[in-house]
């Protein structure tokens, strides 16, 4: 029997997550998939400037697995600028490194059989743009009741650091205004189920959601940059500390 792949520890989510040269000639070409972990791999490597001994400390994994790693991340990274082809970060075997994004968590544990719902806050109301949100508003369901809501401070996190954030506080789903596609791909990789395109009262809009009329949105762009939104905005810029 195969032993299963050990997760290989990222600091946080991506901000961009779809490249491809400007001639239209790509688009008919066969998309390059890179994992987040080959993605991890060569921002720790080729953009933090680690060795490959420090990078596998830091993704919790053998340094033979990150030569691997390393080897096929570059040799996509290679197809790509070579043969003009659409270069996509999706899937992996990772998780989050809690102790390196650089966030405590601080909510309540959530109980086995509850829904737990974030909503972008600001001042009682849904702030209308996910990536510069200081504040969720967390709502814990059960039995199509409230039971619990808390305050969660972001310190101000870019698009991809606030998909982690989500993520190691044991979030299911997220209700925002306006949201940028590198988000959505960033909310959709922690497995959160998003309601985009909302508005008005964060504690009506989780009643019109447990009624089953709020509807989920992944396509609302944000409100607060141009129009010229693709899959690779960025809403900020994470960081991992």
């Amino acid at each position: 029997m195969p032993r299963n792949t050990k997760c290989r520890k990222i600091c946080c989510f991506p901000d961009y997550y779809s490249f491809a040269p400007e001639e239209t000639g790509s688009v008919n070409r066969e998309n390059i998939l890179m994992s987040l972990d080959e993605y991890e791999v060569i921002r720790l490597l080729d953009y933090e400037g680690l060795d490959q001994k420090e990078c596998a400390l830091r993704m919790g994994v053998a340094r033979t697995t990150v030569t691997a790693i390393y080897e096929s991340a570059r040799k996509k990274l290679a197809s790509a600028v070579v043969e003009g082809r659409r270069l996509r970060i999706a899937g992996g075997n990772i998780q989050i490194d809690r102790e390196r994004i650089g966030f405590h968590v601080s909510l309540i544990k959530k109980g086995e059989k509850a829904m737990r719902v974030a909503v972008t806050y600001d001042n009682g109301n849904v702030f209308g743009h996910f990536g510069k949100t200081q504040k969720f508003k967390v709502y814990d369901i059960e039995d199509g009741k409230v039971v619990n809501s808390q305050i969660l401070d972001t310190n101000g996190e870019g698009c991809g650091a606030l998909a982690g954030i989500l993520n190691i506080n044991d979030v299911d789903a997220l209700i925002c205004g306006g949201i940028g596609g590198g988000a959505v791909n960033a909310i959709q990789e922690a497995g959160i189920k998003l309601y985009a395109g909302a508005s008005g009262n964060t504690d009506a809009v989780v009643e019109a959601l447990i009624a089953g009329t709020l509807d989920a949105n992944g396509e609302a762009n944000c409100d607060h940059h141009d129009h010229g939104h693709g899959e690779g905005h960025s809403c900020g810029h994470g960081s991992c500390h």
